[in-house]
């Protein structure tokens, strides 16, 4: 529920907790595990409560009750999709309990301490980037490639082909940029006015938010009354307070949170590097440009292809190979149509 510059706090909250108390409703008559079903129906008692002590404040008018547009669309998606496949949407729904989908015994440690979490997600964030960085090149690089031998296909000019691939090479390493901006700014939003949220309610009820920490760690296993215990010392420490419910009640990493300009620079950076291998045959005045991009294009797919086997698993030399595979058959297919193109236009 977004808040209106002329609501007061009160009013914006208590509707908040409102519209999630339906939410969670719908949650638990669609969730098939039965923990989570219980889960769910605990939160949105939870929530009620919550939007009492909101009340309280706003005297005898309260607005209207009734589940808004965005509530209702939600509940329907949530019938028709169930609750995993709409976890970033309920984030932002003020829908709390949500780790329980995005954490396992093995993958997700209960903490015991109110401390920082251990090195493990730090190590975690810089794999990611690692295989982002993999990806972007491997965007570049196909999609150059393809757009390289399409042109070529059309027209053999040298020079035309040279200013297509550059072009391409600007156009999607800064659509790229932009896409990655724009995804990191969101998050970011998202866990700032989460937080916000969180800070509020903290202040006002810490005990009822020590008791949806407490029956999220039930659901994951805990005995409810060691879970009780554990969420109230954790709640204690103001200090991290916030970002444990931040992980665990909202199931956001703040690791996770960097810099949208930093991400949109290393994504442009990422596919302008993959972007620009079919093109130095091309700037470089090759007597067979073609071939040589061609040729270019199939070693560096090969080590791209490799690369990933570090996080597949699988053999380097299928992986190698499967990529050569896939880049080829999509710059096959763009020289055939570039040459029909041609003819055609010719």
């Amino acid at each position: 529920m977004t808040q209106s510059p002329t609501d007061p706090p009160s009013s914006a909250n208590w509707q908040s907790e409102v519209q999630s108390a339906h939410l969670y409703r719908i949650m638990a008559d669609v969730e098939l595990d039965p923990v989570r079903r219980q889960l769910f129906a605990a939160l949105a008692g939870e929530a009620e409560a919550q939007a009492g002590i909101w009340a309280r404040n706003l005297g005898p008018s309260l607005p209207d009750t009734r589940p808004n547009v965005r509530t209702r669309l939600l509940g329907s998606l949530i019938r028709l999709f169930g609750v995993k496949a709409l976890l970033p949407m309920l984030a932002a729904a003020k829908v709390r309990g949500l780790s329980v989908y995005r954490s396992s015994a093995a993958g997700h440690p209960m903490p015991t301490t109110a401390g920082p979490e251990p090195y493990r997600h730090r190590a975690l964030s810089q794999g990611g980037t690692l295989r982002a960085a993999v990806f972007g090149v491997n965007d570049g690089l196909v999609s150059n490639t393809s757009l390289v031998l399409g042109m070529a296909g059309a027209a053999n000019t040298p020079r035309i082909v040279l200013l297509a691939g550059l072009a391409g090479l600007l156009a999607g390493a800064f659509s790229m940029a932009a896409g990655e901006y724009i995804s990191m700014r969101t998050q970011r939003e998202l866990f700032e006015k989460q937080i916000a949220l969180e800070r509020e309610e903290l202040a006002l009820y810490p005990e009822e938010e020590a008791e949806e920490l407490a029956l999220i760690y039930a659901a994951r296993g805990f005995p409810i009354d060691d879970a009780r215990h554990l969420a109230t010392r954790l709640i204690a420490s103001p200090a991290h307070a916030l970002d444990i419910l931040a992980r665990e009640e909202l199931g956001l990493n703040p690791d996770d949170l960097g810099s949208p300009y930093g991400a949109a620079l290393f994504s442009f950076v990422a596919f302008a590097m993959g972007g620009v291998l079919p093109l130095l045959p091309y700037l470089l005045g090759s007597v067979r440009p073609v071939a040589w991009t061609v040729g270019l294009s199939v070693v560096a797919l090969f080590s791209v292809g490799a690369s990933l086997s570090l996080f597949t698993g699988r053999s380097a030399l299928w992986s190698g190979a499967r990529m050569v595979l896939i880049g080829l058959a999509a710059g096959g297919f763009t020289y055939f149509v570039g040459s029909v193109m041609g003819v055609s236009l010719s």
